[in-house]
């Protein structure tokens, strides 16, 4: 396979310092709603990369669930490789990647668990199925079959039988809080836009906007 001359042009869009929010959590917003007026499958599927207590680096894909000025938040076991490399080292980073738009953000900071109160009030909006999911799977454990969650699956459902599904006391969610914000556009000639957010003396509402060379 030739994969020397696997490309596209990027064409759609370009990216001005003018066009900016002076806010980085507008102008995810901004973009974000964009890509959800697009159709865009999953918009709200971002990367989220943690290191190991060895300096190993992880990656996988999980949901962004729901932000504001606090951070970004996703769920997950607690048990699972990507919370026990956050329990050692909370520096995460964000990716999303909407291709249809031809757009990319990055947000790096550090990773906190948030309340079991705001995990449950997500839990219970959870369909019936994910929830009992949340149950019966210790996320990132060798198993020897899929069997095995299904058995599983089916023993949490009958014990949960017409009642309602309590919160796990190992799944919950994890808050990013933001110290920096990249927002790349793609142009031809791979002279991409690319502007870099950082806070200016630890003030949360004060950020420095700098374009970066691609």
């Amino acid at each position: 396979m030739d994969l020397a001359n696997l490309r596209n042009e990027y064409t759609l869009n370009g990216l001005q310092r003018k066009q900016l929010q002076e806010d980085p959590f507008k102008q995810f917003e901004l973009w974000f709603q964009q890509a959800c007026d697009a159709d865009l499958p999953e918009p709200n599927a971002m990367n989220l990369a943690t290191v190991s207590s060895e300096g190993q680096p992880t990656q996988r894909i999980v949901l962004l669930k729901y932000f504001d000025r606090r951070g970004f938040v996703f769920f997950t076991n607690y048990g699972s490789r990507k919370a026990l490399q956050i329990n050692s080292n909370n520096q995460v980073s964000l990716l999303f990647f909407w291709i249809g738009l031809q757009r990319q953000v990055q947000i790096c900071g550090s990773a906190e668990k948030i309340s079991t109160i705001e995990s449950l009030k997500y839990f219970t909006t959870r369909p019936r199925g994910s929830q009992i999911g949340a149950w019966c799977s210790q996320q990132s454990s060798i198993i020897s079959s899929r069997k095995i969650l299904e058995l599983q699956f089916e023993q949490i459902k009958q014990k949960f039988h017409n009642q309602e599904i309590p919160l796990p006391a190992s799944w919950g969610g994890y808050r990013v809080v933001p110290n920096s914000f990249e927002f790349w556009q793609g142009r031809e000639n791979r002279l991409h836009d690319r502007f870099y957010y950082t806070k200016l003396d630890n003030n949360e509402n004060d950020w420095e906007i700098r374009r970066l060379a691609p």
